[in-house]
């Protein structure tokens, strides 16, 4: 957060004051009379203040206006407010998220384990690190910087290795994409705003904690995820990577052990207290865990299509003529239609680049990535349409999870391993098209033109179409012609959810799921929070 001003230290209570409305063009000193104004102080009057939010209002362009939530320290707090009857203005707690202490060690000195390095699981090791019991960390793909060397080397020569590339390694699948960080979560604890300062310690811009919409970029995460894990290595944790959960022994209802397997080698972990945080793409250990009779079942998510459109195009959208004052624009957007099918943007990237995230041979799939700067001419966004188990069958838990794999499959014949892509026009027709129209695309990864229609069913596809119809009117421009498309968006979330009880365990004691893999977040801050609640369910335990 930014604190600014004179004035004492911000206490636990203090002033909130909810909208304050100034030009994208004003200065601190502007803001900080703002605030005296609200407050009705002198104008020598000395205040502490920190932004706790910040977005923009861009609803009568041209006027657009940054819109602060502030949290203020100024003399007699409760009884300024009293007196303001302003309801903008009101006392809050700021109370922070406290850590558990050092924790008493009940398993005879065996460290526990986490099974993946993505945000859940870095931060679980965060906590049990801090709190004087480091784990053991076991991750499938490579620390990152070997792991950006196999993409990079994928991305040219289509070469995929299967077990690092952009869903495995350290920092999980997030470490190739936009690195958002904003999240729908409600959470009264304040794990939220506790992993966004454990990113600003080890690295990242201060303003992640007060943007609305909060981003790192690949290239500022990968800085923050290699301090971190270095931090966690000091403390006494021990990350080993190209190192795969094969299988797990159980005895009696209780997790004994962990089979590894590192370069064709297998050991055994033995371990009391396993967080199993893998993500969302470790399919063969979802498989391992069914047929291990852990608990779980199939739930609904959405595929889609990657679309791009020249960013200067969502930019003048967005903020008229005051685009060339403000970062690039990004757009949320949300539809649902009579048949019960929702229609949403999801994965938004500014000035970014649509990615192969291929992760198994035989199968392609695409995401968006965007560095710090969101620098790239294009714009790009998953438009998605939601499934259910009507759509991919109940048969068992795993019945999502081969679905998505349908589509992948096809979608690598359709380009032969290469992204297919299709300028949206052409897909309304059911024709291939010929070249690009008014503008290239912006991808990481060989392409091709194909016929994306007939990947999904009819229903899907017509409701997809709805959704671009509906979205143009909302945007201008956004169901063009030559708006290209790229598939498939098939792993916008976890096809399964691992069962866990209150106590964040599953019925099989001494595993506790965790994170977006076993279907309890969706994207890095709620990975990274429910890492947290796992660490603190083992803690306590």
């Amino acid at each position: 957060m930014i604190q600014t001003g004179g004035g004492r230290p911000l206490p636990g209570l203090m002033i909130r004051i909810q909208q304050c409305r100034l030009p994208i063009t004003h200065t601190a000193e502007q803001l900080e009379n703002k605030i005296r104004s609200i407050l009705r102080l002198d104008d020598s009057a000395l205040v502490s203040y920190r932004i706790r939010r910040r977005s923009i209002d861009a609803r009568k362009k041209p006027d657009i206006y940054y819109v602060y939530q502030l949290d203020v320290s100024a003399p007699h707090e409760n009884r300024l407010v009293k007196h303001l009857h302003n309801p903008a203005v009101i006392i809050a707690d700021n109370s922070k998220y406290h850590m558990p202490g050092a924790a008493r060690d009940k398993t005879g000195g065996r460290q526990p384990v986490i099974i993946g390095a993505g945000p859940a699981g870095l931060f679980a090791a965060y906590l049990l690190a801090e709190a004087g019991r480091p784990p053991v960390i076991i991750e499938r793909g490579q620390e990152i910087k070997h792991r950006r060397e196999s993409v990079l080397r994928f991305w040219r020569t289509s070469s995929l290795d299967p077990e690092s590339n952009i869903q495995f390694g350290e920092g999980g699948a997030g470490t190739f994409s936009d690195g958002k960080l904003n999240t729908a979560i409600k959470d009264s604890t304040g794990r939220i705003s506790f992993v966004l300062e454990t990113f600003v310690r080890f690295g990242a811009p201060s303003e992640i904690l007060y943007e609305q919409k909060p981003h790192i970029g690949t290239d500022i995460l990968s800085e923050v995820i290699t301090n971190l894990r270095r931090y966690l290595q000091d403390k006494g944790c021990v990350i080993r990577f190209n190192t795969r959960a094969e299988d797990f022994v159980i005895q009696d209802g209780t997790l004994r052990q962990i089979i590894c397997v590192c370069g064709g080698v297998r050991s055994i972990l033995d371990t009391d207290e396993v967080i199993l945080a893998i993500g969302h793409s470790a399919r063969d250990t979802f498989l391992t865990l069914f047929k291990r009779g852990i608990p779980m079942e199939n739930k609904s998510f959405a595929v889609g299509l990657r679309v791009e459109h020249p960013q200067s195009q969502i930019n003048e959208a967005m903020y008229a003529g005051a685009s060339v004052l403000l970062p690039p624009a990004p757009y949320k957007l949300t539809s649902n239609f009579p048949n019960g099918r929702g229609v949403y943007s999801f994965c938004m990237c500014p000035g970014g680049f649509v990615v192969n995230s291929s992760s198994e041979s035989g199968g392609t799939v695409v995401n968006g990535m965007s560095y710090s700067q969101r620098g790239g001419s294009n714009a790009n966004s998953a438009i998605v349409v939601s499934v259910s188990p009507h759509d991919f069958g109940a048969d068992d838990a795993l019945a999502g999870m081969r679905y998505q794999r349908r589509l992948e499959e096809h979608c690598h014949r359709l380009g032969g391993g290469a992204i297919p892509q299709q300028l949206y026009g052409d897909f309304r027709r059911g024709s291939v098209s010929g070249g690009f129209g008014a503008f290239d695309t912006q991808t990481k990864g060989n392409t091709v033109f194909a016929n994306l229609r007939g990947l999904f069913s009819e229903d899907i596809e017509n409701t997809f179409i709805s959704g671009m119809e509906h979205f143009g009117r909302i945007i201008p421009g956004f169901d063009r012609d030559d708006a290209i498309l790229s598939g498939v968006e098939s792993r916008t979330s976890s096809p399964i959810r691992i069962l866990r009880d209150a106590g964040r365990q599953s019925i099989i004691r001494g595993l506790y799921p965790c994170g977006e893999g076993a279907g309890y977040a969706g994207g890095i801050i709620s990975a990274a929070a429910d890492g947290l609640r796992a660490a603190e369910a083992v803690l306590n335990t």
